[in-house]
């Protein structure tokens, strides 16, 4: 559903949100290694969120990558979403045609228009705090052992 790169991004931000409800700073092998990501991949993504101020990192011995308890409250899913894959998701023919409306629609179009509407509304509504949260209770999990 998501690209790798929106995966990746996603599960990063999870677990950094995890570590900064218990006030600890985490740096990018670590983050790679908990979200299950590639590292160089995790590294590009970390560095786009930071930029577009999702996450804060800090350098030196005791710094690396945290978000406060603010800004994982605020933060939805959704601005994940549309900053590393942007709006396709939510515009997108289910079957990747490249014109799809309801004056020319795919033989799926009107089914998924429906679930894509929810998708946009669950992703609108979902924080990362919400998620972190249940992630920290061990209630979900980032990687399959």
């Amino acid at each position: 559903m998501f690209s790798k790169s929106c995966e990746y991004g996603i599960k990063a931000l999870i677990y950094i949100a995890t570590q900064s409800l218990e006030d600890n700073r985490v740096k990018i092998g670590d983050v790679a290694e908990k979200a299950g990501c590639p590292e160089a991949f995790t590294a590009k993504i970390l560095g786009l969120l930071t930029k577009k101020q999702i996450v804060n990192s800090l350098t030196g011995p005791t710094g690396g990558f945290f978000i406060s308890k603010e800004a994982m409250q605020e933060i939805k899913i959704s601005e994940i979403v549309k900053i590393i894959d942007g709006d396709e998701i939510y515009n997108g023919c289910a079957l990747g045609l490249n014109e799809c409306s309801s004056h020319e629609p795919c033989p799926m179009h009107s089914r998924f228009t429906k679930i894509r509407e929810e998708l946009k509304q669950m992703l609108k509504t979902t924080s990362v705090y919400d998620l972190a949260i249940g992630l920290q209770a061990g209630k979900t999990v980032l990687v399959r052992i």
